[in-house]
């Protein structure tokens, strides 16, 4: 079969898989061969699924029917009532759809909306390959190191200014993949205010709101804009089931809203057909604000802060500027202020900074350029979730360690964290390296 140029879509040139996944994959292969590899590549939360959760899709095998489009009645019930109750706002079942995982949800309004696409630097690593296979044009909004990444409105507005697309929808994600970053209450009210002015759109990505460990508490935009605002979530990083693929979307409740939700209904209807019956019935437990799922996930999302403050301390203490990482399990770290050691090892980039790491310190990370992030900044992105959690025996282990009420310096000693002791310790021969 003749395979020219032609015969692909122009859309995929210069497309590569997902980084994220790719990184996973890739060590997990290291493993296999028995290689030893610090994975601080793929942002996975590492614990159990929680007991209730487990017996709820047990009890759940037997549902094998498809279930409507936009989800299961009783689910969207449930969500709709947990958002308003953990958001501080209304929401009615109207404004609420189910889809297989918040990719595929944030994938359909990309492609019903045909917007120009804004994105803060950093940015999660696949909202702009999406929007690139529909053929929607993305802007990234310069930021500063030395800022946080803070979004800048005065950069966003001359970007906003250049485009000629009525559709325009900018992408927040607090806390934030790749920094940790959380936006405060103040600069939501600022941005709500400026993108009602502009008729701006907002996707918000509120994938990580249960895992705030910085003291700042989560604060969703949609309070102070809900006309404008999509508000995207999940139970991947607080609840730990990624694979579950489960995700909500919750539209405006105004007439566009109401459109753009029957329009997805429409893609959902074309692609997934349905989310999985036995997840969808299984995951109206984690909607329900059972005491003893709200408690894990609490003590969850403090592991994650005792462990990710402790890599970032170290890293700090080691001379590297780090973000404030103050939510997810992520850790943004630049070494601009090394480039001339770094010249001296060829690493001009962040792709070189993260294939050195990985090929001669066994430290796998993702580059910065994959964020969106000049590829000449010296940024890469640190996952704390994988270290020491390798298997689910070890995170059952630090889980249970710290239920025994072992203080953080504790809990964080190298018999406890072999593997996070053990990336640090090559970190500071790097770090010798180009000192």
């Amino acid at each position: 079969m003749d395979t020219n140029n032609n015969f692909f879509n122009p859309a995929f040139d210069g497309l590569v898989p997902s980084s994220t996944l790719f990184i996973n994959e890739a060590v997990n292969q290291l493993w296999q061969q028995g290689e030893q590899a610090f994975h601080m590549g793929f942002g996975e939360s590492r614990f159990d699924v929680h007991p209730r959760l487990q017996k709820s899709l047990s009890d759940s095998a037997n549902k094998k029917s498809y279930l409507p489009a936009r989800g299961l009645p009783a689910l969207i019930d449930s969500v709709a009532s947990y958002y308003t109750s953990k958001l501080g706002r209304p929401f009615s079942s109207s404004q609420v759809l189910i889809g297989p995982g918040s990719k595929s949800l944030i994938y359909g309004l990309q492609m019903v909306m045909g917007a120009d696409l804004f994105l803060p630097t950093p940015s999660w690593v696949s909202y702009a390959p999406q929007a690139h296979l529909l053929g929607n044009k993305v802007s990234y909004i310069p930021s500063k190191v030395e800022d946080n990444y803070k979004l800048d409105l005065k950069a966003l507005d001359t970007l906003i200014n250049a485009s000629d697309n009525p559709c325009k929808l900018l992408v927040i994600n607090s806390p934030n993949n790749p920094s940790g970053e959380v936006m405060s209450d103040e600069s939501l009210q600022q941005l709500a205010t400026y993108c009602r002015a502009k008729n701006i759109w907002v996707l918000s990505d509120e994938i990580y709101s249960q895992v705030c460990h910085g003291g700042i508490e989560h604060r969703s935009i949609s309070r102070y804009y809900p006309e404008g605002t999509f508000v995207f979530g999940g139970l991947s990083k607080h609840l730990s089931i990624g694979g579950w693929r489960l995700g909500v979307a919750l539209f405006p409740d105004s007439e566009l809203g109401k459109q753009l939700l029957q329009k997805m209904v429409v893609f959902a209807s074309e692609t997934w057909s349905g989310v999985s019956a036995p997840i969808q019935y299984a995951a109206i437990a984690a909607y329900q604000e059972h005491d003893d799922i709200e408690q894990y996930v609490v003590d969850c999302c403090a592991i994650h802060g005792v462990r990710t403050r402790y890599i970032r301390d170290a890293l700090l203490g080691m001379g590297v500027r780090c973000s404030s990482a103050q939510g997810g399990f992520y850790i943004a770290a630049n070494f601009d202020q090394y480039r001339s050691g770094l010249s001296h090892l060829g690493i001009s980039t962040s792709a070189d900074l993260a294939r050195h790491l990985l090929a001669e310190y066994h430290i796998a990370t993702l580059p910065g350029s994959d964020f969106g992030i000049p590829e000449k900044t010296q940024t890469l992105r640190l996952s704390t979730s994988y270290l020491d959690m390798e298997t689910e025996f070890d995170s059952q282990r630090i889980f249970d360690l710290y239920n025994r009420g072992l203080g953080s310096k504790t809990l964080m000693t190298i018999d406890k964290h072999p593997a996070t002791h053990g990336a640090l310790a090559a970190f500071a021969k790097f770090m010798n390296s180009i000192n």
